[in-house]
């Protein structure tokens, strides 16, 4: 029996939350994916398919400010980002998938970031 990779694991439980979570156009799903070095966020309308808003830290307008950043300061402002273009087109409320991560670290300093930022899941 061939043993499963982490990114493998990771996808199970991603998408063993999935069945549970669906974005609608009143309150959207904010995904996030993380690689070693990156983290990108998108707020997702799951009805019609579309990606409403999104950031991430290799965004044109963060770029600059990313530079000598550790990777949860990365994070916490991709939660700032997120948050305020969610709220520049009516996003008030979201319902957060955390991708199959585990709720620590990166992803925990975007969520929080996020909510304050004025977002609410």
């Amino acid at each position: 029996m061939a043993r499963k990779t982490r990114n493998e694991a990771r996808l199970r439980r991603h998408f063993r939350v999935r069945k549970k979570i669906f974005g609608s156009p009143e309150r959207p799903r904010m995904n996030v994916f993380r690689s070693s070095k990156e983290i990108y966020v998108q707020v997702i309308d799951d009805f019609r398919g579309h990606t409403l808003a999104s950031a991430s830290s290799i965004d044109q307008e963060l770029r600059p400010e990313m530079i000598g950043l550790t990777n949860i300061e990365q994070a916490k402002k991709v939660g700032q980002a997120i948050a305020a273009r969610a709220q520049k087109i009516g996003i008030k409320q979201v319902v957060f998938d955390r991708g199959g991560y585990q709720y620590i670290g990166r992803v925990k300093a975007l969520a929080e970031a996020a909510r304050e930022g004025g977002l609410e899941f």
